[in-house]
């Protein structure tokens, strides 16, 4: 579940002193991925007019299919579009592919990987903020903040808050970690300073990494009976679909809370809402399946849901942090260093 961190040998030969590059991502993406001084970083790396962005790469506009005739860069960024063989062929130079986000899987294709295409992702940056939204719902989930709101808001009267909260607290609570990702990494070491004891499942850790990682390594079924909080972070894959089912579900104690930002195919929805309806389990919920869940369901309304629109990534100037890293890539490819973070073909079956 987590990615492979080996460094693969450089470019294989060297590049352009300013390399051709072409942005290709999403419709305007480049607007709020780019400040300013990322365009004019940029112009001095490369050679590139920054605000021209090849949405669609197949049927490309003139000028957009002689830019990415001379790419030797391509910068992407979310929507971007496959690069399949057709593609390839109308970029003969290309050489090497910089995402300014996280999974390449959308838009990298075999093709690239026979080109010998080198690749690298901003995954890393865009960890981050997911890693603190998820720090944020344990501290609130095991200090029952989203109930005692609720309670609040309905009650506007004087209340013994210390006798319907004394099981409350973040004080020695069990917080289970689904995936040692980049973000179940991190989310760990953000769990360092308090007095939390964690635990993980990952079929690719064992229990000596757990532990240098500030872990406890436990089989799933013993995670879900033992966490308080249960967080996933595991990649979407065909091994993980319903990840968490209504077996799983149902070994988590009574008020305990699933926190899931990963993709919403990892946990049951049909087996979930029964037990969130019961007020059995409580949720925070960034990612759901569907993305957009029905105007009629049940998690918009229930008390003990915390939903949000798959918002825990990078968002608003956060976007600036992955523009950073990945011109920090461009910027090691120009002076003909191997990628700090580079994507390997052989460590896609198992990573986002």
């Amino acid at each position: 579940m987590h990615p492979t961190t080996d460094n693969p040998p450089g470019p294989a030969t060297t590049p352009s002193a300013r390399p051709g590059l072409l942005l290709s991502m999403g419709p305007g993406i480049a607007d709020r991925l780019l400040a300013p001084r990322h365009h004019t970083r940029l112009t001095a790396l490369t050679r590139t007019n920054s605000r021209l962005v090849g949405h669609e790469l197949t049927d490309p506009t003139p000028e957009v299919a002689a830019a990415l005739a001379g790419a030797e860069v391509l910068l992407t960024c979310w929507g971007a579009p496959p690069l399949t063989a057709g593609v390839l062929a109308a970029a003969p130079r290309l050489r090497a592919v910089v995402h300014a986000a996280g999974s390449v899987k959308h838009h990298i294709t075999d093709a690239c990987w026979a080109r010998g295409i080198a690749v690298t992702s901003a995954a890393a940056a865009n960890a981050l903020p997911v890693a603190e939204y998820t720090l944020a719902a344990i501290l609130f989930a095991n200090k029952r903040v989203l109930h005692t709101a609720h309670r609040y808001r309905a009650l506007r009267a004087p209340h013994d808050w210390q006798r319907e909260l004394a099981t409350a607290g973040n004080y020695r609570r069990t917080v289970g970690v689904i995936g040692a990702s980049r973000i179940g990494r991190r989310v760990i070491d953000l769990l360092r300073p308090f007095d939390l004891r964690v635990l993980l499942h990952d079929p690719y850790v064992d229990a000596a990494e757990a532990a240098r990682l500030g872990a406890t390594s436990v089989p799933l079924d013993t995670l879900c009976a033992d966490s308080d909080i249960v967080t996933v972070h595991a990649p979407e894959l065909p091994a993980t679909h319903h990840l968490l089912g209504a077996r799983e579900l149902a070994l988590m104690p009574d008020g305990a809370t699933l926190i899931n930002t990963a993709r919403g195919s990892l946990v049951d929805e049909v087996a979930l809402l029964p037990e969130l309806t019961r007020g059995r389990l409580n949720a925070v919920l960034d990612v759901t399946a569907p993305e957009l869940p029905p105007p009629a369901s049940p998690l918009y309304d229930l008390p003990n849901v915390l939903l949000t629109p798959h918002v825990a990534g990078s968002l608003g100037g956060e976007l600036h942090r992955m523009a950073d890293l990945a011109l920090d890539e461009i910027e090691r490819y120009t002076r003909g260093r191997p990628f700090a973070d580079p994507v390997h073909p052989e460590g896609l079956h198992r990573s986002a």
